[in-house]
């Protein structure tokens, strides 16, 4: 091998492997080691830049836009050039592979871009202007792939790929973000059945890694991923990838080894490129993917935001989310949180677990409800059932269902909210429709009887051509995070890796002081309420207006960037 210190790497990975595979362990080495040399020559030269205060990432679907006799990513590609430009850095596409299931995470074959998208060069294309992050399903495939139907038939090279738990299985304490059975039978070319475990349905089917076969076919689609120039790869459902018996079968130690295996590929074979683990479930689960900050994910999504962030709204009061990001803070030198607000899925409830109480996430319910929105269950580990998620679009879950300007204040509030996620800690992401003001796909959900599907909608391009412009909402929301982005990239104290200090001044603001004495410190101040508020103990210059304050007040909903500061280092509040 050229390129790589294959001793360094061997020494990093003998460890992972024997305590996956024991005694299959020095085979599983080798034949990692082997994918290493074959990948070696497309990566020479790969990586990117550590994420910095410049660093926002736009989330979308491969088929988010389209425009008659166009590939949808080449319509995806002139929609960036002409309404984004440089507002993000990334741009994270949803699985864009041949699919049966859940809008594009039933893969059927991960290694081909579906032709109905386009193809690789459409995705290289994409790539001109912004950083690839690509979406790696590694948990599970479509029941109608090649790898599942090669199963179903006895083909000896898909033997142990799929899982089938028998009676002496025990599944009593299994965690699952669905209600749909855990197992499901399949017709054999025999005429029989054969039983598979699924996570997330009869159309997703679950690999099983713990043949070493299944591991090293994973680990060549992730090289593959970054030899077609992904700068970042998504984990999707990571938590879910290893099982044993008697066990919850999420987050286990065998996860984790997988996650620290395929974080030593990347850092040898290609440094600097990120990897994202994706794991919706309560923040202490969440945060143990970064591992010790230098050997798992290089970015973990920051889960509770979303719900934190609604509630505030919801309630006026920024009590709980302040107490919360009261201990949030950077990780490491080579490891951030991944911020969000909006997604392709809902706004997931077990995050907030130990944060909010039963009454607080009833209160975000009857909102979603009263939107028009649905909500998903999934099973606790008690068996019994309760809200996973809430299906909403972000700005509207935003307004008050009793508004009388309904997409005013959904500008009002989704800028505010943004300006939240913007000034935390880590690095920002951006879902497409909140980047251009959508509201909620009612009519999508309905039609499909798929509660996601409120907040998935195709958009036609020329029309939206003329909406940005003719629609306030739409043109609202979208200059003005491309204003607030703008600003971020001048901002060093608003880098992913600097420090974090939230203050208590009043419960209806969020007050970050980043980088805190030192020539770049920032507050980000936001009101989170409807009233008129005044800070006498803050000053600056706001980046965002110019505007140069002694004492800070705040409309309904407004929001202040100030460099220059002086104010409070502890609690304004009672405690």
């Amino acid at each position: 091998m050229t390129d790589v210190d294959a001793a360094a790497l061997r020494d990093r990975l003998a460890p992972l492997v024997t305590q996956l595979y024991a005694s299959d362990g020095p085979e599983v080495l080798a034949g990692l080691l082997s994918l290493v040399e074959r990948w070696t020559p497309a990566l020479r030269g790969a990586g990117r830049p550590r994420p910095d205060q410049g660093s926002a990432y736009l989330i979308t679907y491969g088929d988010a836009f389209r425009r008659e006799g166009q590939a949808p990513l080449h319509t995806l590609a002139e929609v960036l050039r002409e309404h984004v430009g440089d507002a993000v850095t990334d741009v994270h596409l949803l699985p864009i592979y041949p699919w049966t299931s859940d809008d594009g995470f039933g893969v059927v074959d991960h290694r081909q871009v579906n032709p109905d998208l386009g193809s690789w060069d459409d995705v290289a294309d994409l790539r001109t202007d912004h950083a690839l992050a690509l979406d790696f399903v590694a948990n599970h495939v479509s029941s109608a792939s090649a790898w599942f139907r090669g199963w179903l038939a006895g083909d000896p090279r898909y033997a142990g790929y799929f899982l089938d738990p028998g009676a002496d299985f025990d599944v009593s304490r299994v965690v699952r973000p669905r209600t749909t059975p855990l197992v499901h039978e399949y017709p054999l070319p025999d005429g029989t059945t054969a039983r598979a475990w699924t996570t997330f349905g009869p159309d997703q089917v679950d690999v099983d890694p713990r043949t070493p076969a299944v591991l090293l076919e994973l680990t060549d689609v992730l090289l593959g991923y970054l030899a077609r120039g992904a700068t970042t790869v998504r984990l999707d459902a990571i938590g879910f990838l290893w099982k044993e018996p008697g066990t919850t079968c999420i987050h286990l130690p065998q996860t984790h080894a997988v996650v620290r295996i395929w974080r030593a590929l990347v850092d040898a074979l290609a440094p600097g490129i990120l990897l994202l683990t994706e794991t919706n479930v309560p923040h202490a689960d969440n945060v143990r993917y970064f591992g010790d900050g230098s050997d798992e994910a290089h970015m973990v999504y920051q889960f509770a935001l979303p719900p934190l962030v609604l509630h505030a709204f919801v309630t006026g009061r920024a009590t709980v989310l302040t107490e919360w990001a009261s201990g949030i803070g950077p990780v490491s030198d080579s490891a951030t949180w991944f911020n969000f607000l909006a997604s392709h899925d809902g706004i997931g409830l077990r995050p907030t677990e130990g944060l909010l109480t039963d009454d607080d996430r009833a209160l975000l319910v009857e909102r979603t409800l009263a939107r028009g929105g649905q909500v998903s269950l999934a099973w606790r580990p008690d068996g019994t059932s309760g809200v996973y998620e809430l299906n909403t679009n972000y700005l509207d879950a935003l307004v008050s269902p009793d508004s009388a300007d309904p997409d005013g204040d959904a500008v009002a509030r989704g800028l505010a909210a943004h300006a939240i996620l913007l000034s935390v800690v880590g690095v920002p992401a951006i879902y497409y429709h909140s980047l251009l003001g959508s509201g909620q796909d009612r009519a999508g959900m309905e039609q499909s009887g798929i509660p996601r599907r409120i907040n998935r909608e195709v958009l036609d391009a020329d029309r939206l051509r003329a909406e940005v412009s003719s629609s306030p909402r739409r043109a609202g929301m979208l200059q003005g995070l491309r204003g607030l982005l703008a600003a971020r990239r001048g901002l060093p104290g608003l880098s992913p890796f600097a420090a974090q200090r939230v203050e208590r001044l009043d419960e209806r603001v969020v007050v970050i002081r980043r980088a805190a004495g030192t020539p770049d410190e920032v507050v980000a101040v936001t009101n989170v309420s409807g009233d008129h508020l005044e800070l006498p103990a803050l000053s600056g210059t706001d980046v965002l207006t110019g505007i140069h304050h002694h004492g800070v007040r705040l409309g309904p909903h407004g929001y202040a960037w100030l460099v220059g500061t002086r104010g409070t280092s502890g609690s304004g509040l009672p405690e």
